[in-house]
């Protein structure tokens, strides 16, 4: 998925260090989302909860899109041209619906519920994702993970993964990246990291062991959630710094609450982020859209797809500067 917000925002990101933890429950910091358009008249709003000034970064977890429902014939689907990414790997993961992905090395995939594609940009990818002409409905999320430096300008890559279900006390988990309830993903990630899709059934209450070296994410699609002692509604996300070795969640709803977790160790790196690419400085970010512009090799193309690019926002008019997690309370 591209960021395709004309004033995009630059972002620097560095590690979030955590102090001692008190006894007792960890902390939970609900992060409220931001309604974002993907572009064009028909724009299909997106409700974005990562980037944010209250966080950046959740371990490597760098940008968290999540959208729908979407009737599709009354709102429109998705329809991005392609677009490029550098320095980082996209995360697609559907509830309905189905996506057609095509990139600059060839791959033409289809992204359908409770099968993950993970693509990795590196150096440079192009890719392009439209919603298939058989699609009603659109749900889901789209996520980025942040590439650490010895691994930013990495070949360009694709993965796609069908994760089995995990049955656990009135849980239903598909972990599709790292660890979980006895599950474990073969995806190859560039830093430890954890993504799961965990589905309640009405009023279930579920303690899940987790690393207690992780930082923690839960974005709540639907119902209400209760996350150690905090209620996440729908579309919130609720952080919890490292340090829990157990998380507790509770539907406190009659019907089934959807739920996406997140996890990773702090990234212990400062990084730059822009439009779609990342980087360690200003002129990292000036370069890859000097290079998009100019149509270089560095992303390749999409012999196939049948319509332009999509071009890159103005650079803002100074250098990028800092922009920090918040200081441990």
């Amino acid at each position: 998925m591209s960021n395709v917000e004309t004033d995009a925002a630059a972002l620097h990101c560095g590690e979030l260090v955590e102090g001692d933890r008190p006894a007792g429950a960890p902390r939970v910091d609900v992060l409220a989302a931001r309604e974002v358009p993907l572009g064009g008249p028909r724009a299909m709003r997106v409700r974005r909860t990562l980037p944010q000034r209250a966080r950046t970064l959740i371990g490597a977890w760098c940008f968290a899109d999540h959208y729908g429902p979407h009737q599709v014939t009354a709102a429109g689907g998705m329809d991005l041209p392609p677009h490029p990414h550098t320095g980082l790997q996209t995360v697609s993961w559907l509830f309905s619906g189905e996506i057609e992905h095509r990139d600059t090395l060839g791959t033409h995939a289809l992204v359908r519920p409770g099968e993950m594609n993970l693509m990795t940009g590196g150096y440079g990818i192009a890719h392009s994702e439209v919603s298939t002409a058989n699609t009603t409905v659109i749900h889901g999320v789209q996520l980025w993970v942040a590439l650490p430096a010895e691994h930013r300008d990495t070949a360009r890559d694709f993965q796609h993964h069908v994760p089995e279900p995990a049955q656990v006390d009135g849980a239903e988990i598909r972990v599709f990246l790292g660890s979980l309830a006895g599950r474990t993903s073969p995806v190859r990630t560039f830093t430890p990291l954890l993504g799961a899709e965990i589905v309640l059934e009405p009023h279930a209450t579920l303690t899940l062991a987790v690393d207690a070296g992780f930082e923690h994410g839960l974005l709540v699609d639907s119902g209400d959630v209760r996350l150690v002692d905090t209620v996440l509604r729908p579309a919130e996300l609720g952080y919890v710094p490292r340090g829990a070795d157990a998380l507790t969640m509770v539907n406190e709803t009659d019907a089934s609450a959807r739920t996406v977790l997140l996890g990773g160790p702090p990234f212990g790196e400062e990084i730059v982020m822009w439009w779609n690419f990342i980087g360690r400085s200003h002129e990292d970010i000036v370069k890859a859209r000097e290079d998009w512009e100019a149509s270089s090799d560095r992303f390749g193309v999409i012999e196939d797809f049948p319509g332009g690019r999509l071009p890159a926002p103005a650079l803002p008019n100074a250098v990028i500067t800092p922009r920090r997690n918040p200081p441990t309370r």
